[in-house]
């Protein structure tokens, strides 16, 4: 496909209306959010100018993500409803050109700022929120202790190969205590050798020691316990003190995919219910890819005959928004109570979003 004068032209329209889109939506996320919290912490910590500008700016990556589909849909429905008011469109098609190949300038932005949504929402947001719970943590709030946590996961890593895995169901800050602990041991080829579970362990300044366990030998062939040794107290082979350990775990939006499937594949392993983590998985890809799908109904939308085409798009942008993300959150409810697979549910929302585009770009060709 050659460019086009016409795709060049419909192609800037689009991107100036989605930064200035992208402008609009994040000045009312930060006005009605950040500043708010940015207030609190000065009243009630006395938070310092540093650390109000650094949370300001870690903010800010997480509102943005949120508005890249609500800017892909405000744009798409300004400019062709703006081209449309025009008599634009009219004479495009007056001159032999398909809708087919007038929207598709839109449905390539649609593509390339979902795929660039997606990379920024897997490289740059979950660095910035790690970066702005330890502002408010340590900075803001001025916590030096560490704070009780649930699903420990440690791992001692040698080059690319993984040494040894620890899994702890809660640690307990007040005592020093990982309670409900597994440590499994692999052998040079990354298979299980041996597995360890205790009922606890206890940090005594210097080492972990593991209470009340069983130590299984795992058998190469088959991978089945072979020999089975029980033991009153154990030193757990972990060198991370308590503070490291609190360091090292990671809420769901400091995840990256990658962390966020190794994190569900060791949760399993414990029988532990990781569909509320499925969903999270699963939204780090629908999330970027609503851009398109926004495009594909936000188009034919656009082209519909309004006296006034700015405010018009705007309504029904607003409209269209609060009914995707009503979906995307009734979706995340029933996977996180396992009424629907995480999959299916959290998919849901751009399945029928995809669905009524494609119906509405075909009614639009006709």
């Amino acid at each position: 496909m050659r460019l086009r004068i016409l795709d060049k032209y419909i192609f800037r329209e689009v991107v100036l209306t989605f930064v200035f889109s992208i402008c609009a939506f994040s000045a009312v996320f930060i006005g009605s959010g950040t500043l708010f919290r940015i207030a609190k912490y000065i009243t009630d910590y006395g938070a310092s100018l540093q650390a109000v500008v650094k949370i300001f700016i870690f903010g800010l990556p997480g509102v943005v993500i949120w508005t890249f589909p609500m800017s892909m849909l405000l744009s798409t429905l300004l400019t062709f409803g703006r081209l449309s008011s025009n008599s634009e469109i009219t004479a495009m098609k007056s001159c032999g050109i398909s809708f087919s190949r007038i929207a598709m300038p839109a449905i390539i932005m649609g593509v390339i700022v979902s795929f660039a949504a997606m990379a920024f929402n897997e490289y740059v947001v979950p660095w910035a929120n790690t970066a702005y719970r330890n502002v408010l943590y340590y900075e803001i709030e001025g916590n030096t202790g560490m704070k009780s946590q649930e699903h420990i996961i440690l791992k001692e890593i040698n080059g690319d190969k993984i040494q040894r895995l620890a899994y702890a169901r809660r640690y307990e800050a007040g005592i020093q205590q990982l309670q409900g602990i597994t440590l499994q041991e692999f052998n040079e080829e990354g298979k299980v050798k041996t597995v360890e579970n205790a009922d606890y362990a206890e940090w005594n300044g210097n080492i972990w020691t593991m209470h009340n366990g069983i130590i299984y030998d795992i058998t190469e062939e088959e991978g089945k316990s072979e020999h089975m040794v029980r033991f009153k107290t154990q030193v757990l082979p972990i060198s991370a003190n308590p503070t490291q350990i609190v360091r090292e775990q990671k809420e769901l939006e400091e995840m990256t995919m990658r962390e966020l499937r190794e994190q569900i594949n060791i949760l399993k392993t414990q029988y532990v219910d990781t569909n509320k983590l499925e969903a999270e998985l699963y939204q780090r890809v629908t999330v970027p890819m609503a851009s398109l799908v926004f495009a594909l109904v936000g188009v034919p939308l656009g082209l519909q005959p309004t006296r006034n085409s700015s405010s018009a798009g705007f309504a029904m942008s607003v409209i269209i928004i609060f009914v995707y993300y009503a979906l995307m959150t009734m979706g995340n409810a029933l996977a996180s109570g396992g009424v629907v697979p995480p999959l299916l549910a959290v998919w849901m929302p751009n399945l029928i979003g995809m669905a009524v585009g494609a119906y509405l770009v075909r009614r639009a060709s006709r």
